[in-house]
C-alpha cells in the first residue's frame, strides 16, 4: 500500500539562522513543499526567503524586514526538481539573503 508521506526537519545554520524543510510526497513524486530560511532578530524568528508551492506553482518569496515579499516563479520540470533547487539555493546563499535582509536595517540607520 502506497501512502502520502510528509517529511519535516529544521537545519540549524548558526544560533541565529535556520531553515525549515517540509515536503509531502506520493510514491517518489513531491506534491508540495516549503523551504524557508529564517533569522532571529531580537528574539523573534523572521522569514528571509521561502520557496513553496502554496499557489499551485513553485516560487520564491523574498522578504524584507517589514514582511513585504517579492514573488518569483521557479521554472522547473516538476516539484522534485524545484525542491532540490530551493534547498541548494538556501544552503549556498543564505548569507547573501541575510545581508540583503539586514541591509534594510543599515539603510534605516542612515536615514
Amino acid at each position: 500500500m502506497t501512502t502520502v508521506k510528509e517529511i519535516k526537519f529544521i537545519v540549524i545554520l548558526t544560533p541565529e539562522d535556520r531553515f525549515r524543510h517540509t515536503h509531502i510526497r506520493f510514491k517518489r513524486q513531491v506534491i508540495s513543499f516549503i523551504i524557508q530560511y529564517e533569522t532571529n532578530l531580537k528574539g523573534k524568528w523572521l522569514p528571509v526567503v521561502r520557496y513553496d508551492t502554496e499557489h499551485g506553482f513553485a516560487h520564491r518569496d523574498l522578504f524584507d524586514r517589514k514582511g513585504n515579499k517579492q514573488k518569483t516563479p521557479i521554472f522547473s520540470r516538476d516539484y522534485n526538481e524545484a525542491l532540490t533547487f530551493a534547498e541548494y539555493d538556501i544552503k549556498s546563499n543564505w548569507k547573501m539573503y541575510k545581508q540583503i535582509f539586514l541591509g534594510d536595517i543599515e539603510n534605516e540607520k542612515k536615514e
